[in-house]
């Protein structure tokens, strides 16, 4: 090589050192400026003890129930295993960050802010606190006890004797939901939003007894009965002979459901007017007043739970794990009787909810060729009728009742 011609080699080893100083340089500046967007004085961790020793108001508006609710609560999850703390985040923090995105519908942006953590590290801990709150379904989503008369009903001459054998009520309701391209129409229900249809059962303390989630909002209230009923892994729990459910016009009065009388007016202002069937005018009106527990725990549930109304973009799975997952903490929130008197001081106890399925009782009708009927050899209607012949004879007994 003569003197005069350049080295290449030299050259190629200087253009590589200035690639990893300007890769290295690079890393560096990422580094310090993900350190600037999270400098806040009070970690996540610190927020955490800040809402647990502050004002009871404080801890209740941010996660929707009492401190000693959420103290039993986060105990509970990692005793049983559920959630286990990781090197930097306490079970604690993951279970707030879960209920400060459901109880707030907050997005995930809105997250990172309150607990000065990376987007990646929220979702990871949504996603582990959801699953596990969604499997403690079998435990806190449970029947009533069956065979006694809930106090509702047995205290209330307006219901006993005529509806003791009833369990609790069902409908069907519309939850937010979050679908874009050719798959939205299947989801998108009567008011022409996205939407998915949960079928929920709850009694007369206003806890959810039964819920089934993952249906589109285009689906039907009856089919998505039938389908719960005729399917032995969704575990419909079918109350024993001589109890029934309380149902509006959109199901079939048959098996195990009670519903009232399709075309008959039944509110109370409607019941001044002349004219009409007077007895089925009665029973509606109390079948009415009666049902009302499931309109009424839909409306706290929703309004505790923002998400429900206002879904993000999360996987389809994720959002049909997420109404069940609320009812779950629904329940064990309606179990702490501070958590509910705080209910009552924020109003959150008067909602009723509005997005239930059907919009009129008296002209909602159950569409041509499903069958909600009786799918259970369990299933046996007080003194040999059908429920058809029930309703009449409960009809006649108050009718009686109020005349005499």
């Amino acid at each position: 090589m003569d003197a005069g011609e350049p080295n290449n080699v030299d050259c190629f080893d200087d253009l590589t050192f200035w690639w990893l100083f300007f890769g290295m340089f690079y890393q560096q500046l990422k580094k310090r400026q993900r350190a600037i967007r999270y400098n806040s004085i009070l970690t996540g961790d610190d927020r955490v003890t800040e809402f647990l020793h502050g004002h009871w108001e404080r801890i209740f508006n941010r996660t929707r129930m009492s401190r000693d609710c959420f103290i039993r609560l986060s105990s509970i999850m990692e005793q049983t295993g559920r959630l286990t703390p990781s090197r930097a985040v306490s079970v604690e923090e993951q279970l707030m960050i879960f209920l400060f995105v459901v109880g707030h519908g907050a997005s995930n942006r809105d997250a990172q802010e309150t607990w000065q953590r990376s987007g990646s590290t929220i979702s990871k801990y949504f996603g582990i606190v959801l699953e596990a709150i969604f499997n403690m379904s079998g435990k806190y989503i449970r029947p009533p006890d069956m065979n006694n008369v809930h106090h509702t009903i047995r205290y209330n001459n307006r219901f006993f004797p005529y509806f003791q054998g009833c369990v609790g009520a069902i409908d069907g309701t519309h939850v937010s939901a979050c679908v874009g391209g050719a798959r939205a129409d299947k989801f998108r229900g009567r008011k022409g939003d996205t939407s998915w249809n949960v079928l929920a059962a709850c009694d007369f303390d206003l806890k959810f007894t039964y819920m089934l989630s993952g249906w589109e909002g285009s689906a039907h209230d009856a089919r998505v009965l039938q389908h719960a009923i005729s399917e032995p892994q969704n575990g419909f729990p079918f109350p024993p002979p001589g109890k029934y459910y309380l149902v509006d016009s959109g199901y079939a009065n048959r098996g195990c459901f009670l519903a009232p009388y399709r075309g008959t007016n039944y509110h109370l202002r409607d019941r001044r007017r002349l004219g009409g069937d007077r007895k089925k005018e009665q029973f509606n009106y109390r079948h009415a007043s009666l049902r009302n527990a499931i309109e009424r725990t839909f409306g706290i549930w929703k309004k505790r739970f923002p998400i429900l109304r206002s879904m993000h973009q999360f996987p389809l799975d994720k959002q049909a794990m997420i109404p069940v997952a609320c009812a779950v903490l629904h329940n064990f929130i309606r179990m702490d009787p501070a958590s509910v008197a705080q209910d009552h001081i924020s109003g959150d106890e008067d909602e009723d909810d509005d997005d239930t399925s059907s919009e009129d009782d008296s002209v909602a009708a159950v569409p041509d060729g499903v069958d909600v009927g009786e799918s259970s050899s369990q299933v046996n209607i007080p003194h040999d009728m059908d429920m058809g012949a029930f309703r009449d004879y409960v009809t006649n007994c108050i009718h009686e009742g109020t005349s005499g």
